[in-house]
């Protein structure tokens, strides 16, 4: 063990009260005890700092950082610049951990000198009677993936591992050596797309840990964007993104056709979740950006299945006549299910593109059962 402490876990609060003990017994409890516990109060309003002065006062392993509000990535990267530990963690202040996540992870990722690990996690809901249930998702398509060290430079399907970064942790000196941070955005909408990214881009030893530790909220995550302001957030991060790839030649030369790919993904999960009013508007930044993209010869056809492809050249041609096809087959109170339900047959195309229509099969019922036997 070194004198700094093993892991620093950055934890990004504003107005988190209604969560946030569960949050900090949680991280307080781990079974690996060398923590620093960097806890960034982003301007909170409600009593969320006098909660973590009370912990602070019990436990010399918290760090308070309180400052105005200045939105998610600024909250990350402040507590990113204050950490101490050889690897980095992310806590959310509305979920928790198991209590062996960060022991079990940083075990390994020393023995293995890991640029990052990773590993699944569990869904967390809770019912009318304050119930909690929680389901295991799994992290990767490919069983071959768990406990192997991965090199992203040689195997771009990598980026089709599942993004969540709180899953993990990473190593400190890593991310400073690449000046690896998040895009530091108003507000809190998808800043952890332009961090996963960069992580893949610099990586050339990572793993994905075959345990579930972190237990993520979404009791929240069927409300629609209906904010003006929220509209072009995705859009807004991945043009962050594009900017930061093309000012790094290298880089774009590997990764650009991939992050052409995986852009039409995330973009088409935040176009489900948008109010009507503002659909057609991002539909026609979207085509207008991936027009260009084609005008150039970057789109690189390879990465797609015939249906996104066919999806993504349709709302290019016409993003009203793509709309008015949506709508006309789409339950406007159902979005995100549907998105939902297309990640189900993205998986099925991913592995019978791969593997055979068998292997599709077997893998997709496997992967569904599976998450239900695991449910709490």
């Amino acid at each position: 063990m070194s004198e700094n402490p093993a892991v620093s876990v950055v934890m990004p609060i504003y107005n988190a009260e209604k969560y946030l003990r569960q949050a900090m017994d949680s991280v307080l409890a781990q079974t690996l005890e060398s923590l620093q516990v960097i806890c960034v109060n982003d301007g909170s309003t409600d009593h969320s700092l006098d909660m973590l002065k009370e912990y602070a006062e019990r436990d010399s392993r918290i760090t308070i950082v309180d400052r105005p509000n200045g939105g998610y990535g600024r909250a990350m990267n402040i507590g990113i610049d204050a950490a101490i530990g050889d690897y980095i963690g992310i806590l959310e202040p509305d979920d928790y951990l198991k209590p062996t996540m960060y022991e079990k992870l940083y075990t390994t990722a020393l023995e293995d000198d890991l640029d990052f690990i990773r590993s699944d996690y569990y869904r967390l809901t809770t019912n009318a009677n304050g119930e909690e249930k929680l389901q295991r998702e799994r992290l990767c398509n490919k069983e071959d993936y768990y406990g192997s060290i991965l090199n992203p430079q040689d195997n771009l399907d990598l980026f089709n591992i599942r993004m969540e970064n709180w899953t993990g942790i990473y190593k400190r000196s890593w991310l400073n050596e690449h000046n690896i941070r998040f895009n530091e955005s108003p507000g809190a909408s998808f800043q952890d797309n332009s961090f996963w990214f960069q992580t893949y881009c610099w990586a050339t030893r990572i793993a994905v840990y075959d345990e579930a530790f972190y237990c993520y909220r979404v009791d929240n995550s069927a409300s629609s964007i209906n904010q003006p302001n929220k509209v072009y957030t995705m859009l807004d991060e991945y043009k962050w993104i594009e900017n930061w790839l093309r000012s790094q030649p290298q880089l774009a030369e590997r990764f650009l056709g991939i992050f052409l790919y995986k852009k039409t993904h995330n973009c088409e999960f935040a176009f489900s979740r948008l109010a009507e009013e503002f659909q057609l508007p991002f539909l026609e930044r979207y085509a207008s950006e991936y027009r260009k993209c084609i005008a150039a010869n970057e789109l690189d056809e390879s990465f797609f299945w015939p249906d996104e492809l066919s999806r993504l050249k349709s709302i290019v041609a016409d993003p009203t006549a793509y709309l008015d096809a949506y709508r006309q087959g789409s339950d406007p109170t159902s979005r995100l299910e549907e998105a939902r339900q297309q990640g189900k047959l993205a998986l099925f195309n991913y592995y019978r593109r791969s593997e055979g229509l068998g292997a599709a099969c077997k893998h997709v019922l496997g992967y569904l059962s599976g998450n239900n036997a695991r449910t709490n």
